[in-house]
């Protein structure tokens, strides 16, 4: 099933996990993801992916790990921080508005294609807010015992509509909605 010709634009947290729901290992290492999209298994999110809104301790992180060959391309990029950098970065917005300003100048970016949320602390506030439309998981065969949790501790319950499931090599995307809450409770 493929929702991205109906529901155009949609925001998407976007994750690699391992099975022990982590997305970073200690330190906040990362190898163990690239292991694994070495041949880009899904190349159908990418296409579907117009911008990026990341968490600067994701963005941190990321720069860091730029010798690795990640030459996936989500569009233009915007950090949200309370701190932005002194310099600019080439190919990088830095945004200190508030986070639905955030989501939708983002959004606007996006060019009518999906919005991916990438960060725990970021995508936590997103659920919290509902401004996240659907979840998108990489679950990778690998336990790693200890890391960057899923979502922050603080993000209490958001109820998820499960609507696919592919597995492409060791690969297993799921992929569900968010429930939003009826009006009124």
């Amino acid at each position: 099933m493929s929702d991205s010709d109906a529901d155009p634009g949609k925001v998407v947290v976007n994750r690699a996990m391992s099975l022990d729901g982590f997305i970073a290992g200690p330190g906040h290492a990362m190898d163990w993801v690239f292991e694994h999209f070495k041949d880009n298994p899904f190349p159908e999110v990418e296409q579907a992916t117009g911008a990026m809104l990341v968490g600067r301790g994701t963005h941190e992180v990321a720069k860091k790990m730029r010798h690795e060959d990640t030459t996936y391309d989500g569009g233009p990029q915007f950090v949200l921080t309370h701190r932005p950098p002194d310099e600019p970065e080439q190919g990088v917005t830095f945004l200190t508005c508030d986070l639905a300003e955030a989501v939708a100048t983002a959004r606007a970016a996006a060019g009518g294609k999906d919005l991916e949320i990438l960060g725990a602390d970021l995508a936590s506030q997103c659920l919290r807010e509902g401004l996240v439309d659907e979840v998108l998981v990489y679950v990778l065969p690998v336990l790693l015992g200890d890391g960057v949790r899923f979502s922050t501790s603080d993000l209490g319950r958001i109820d998820l509509e499960p609507f696919a499931s592919t597995q492409s090599g060791s690969v297993t995307m799921l992929r569900f909605r968010v429930r939003k809450p009826a009006a009124g409770h």
